[in-house]
């Protein structure tokens, strides 16, 4: 019987805040065209750029709303620089509708507004069970 070998691949947790400069209702009617008409195009967008898994939150503060956006991606550095020299159709659509809707400029900040960790914490019993650990 042979050995069998498992890979382990890392992935990083992306966690960034754009300020909302657009409106829920054009918000709206990006994320139902992301679903919809162009959700293949979506699907091989986020597999070209090593993302596994993404959510937006939209959140009201006292300052205004932000769409928060989570994604599990393999090599965040890399695809961040990917994705802000593209010019694929789809890429510069979907780069045009985030500017758009926060002012944030993804060819210039691929990730959204550059960020600072202030703090961090967890916990070493179950540290099995963070997805960017």
């Amino acid at each position: 019987m042979g050995q069998v070998y498992v890979e382990e691949r890392r992935m990083s947790l992306v966690v960034r805040a754009f300020p909302m400069t657009g409106s829920v209702e054009d918000l709206k009617a990006f994320v139902a065209t992301l679903n919809s008409e162009r959700k293949t195009e979506a699907a091989a967008f986020y597999r070209k750029f090593g993302v596994s898994q993404e959510t937006w939150h939209l959140q009201e503060t006292p300052v205004g709303r932000l769409v928060i956006v989570v994604s599990v991606v393999d090599n965040p550095a890399s695809s961040a620089s990917v994705l802000a020299a593209s010019s694929a159709e789809f890429d510069a659509w979907f780069k045009e509708q985030v500017l758009r809707l926060s002012g944030v400029d993804q060819a210039q900040q691929p990730l959204g507004p550059p960020t600072t960790q202030v703090f961090a914490w967890s916990d070493d019993d179950r540290r099995n069970l963070n997805p960017a650990a």
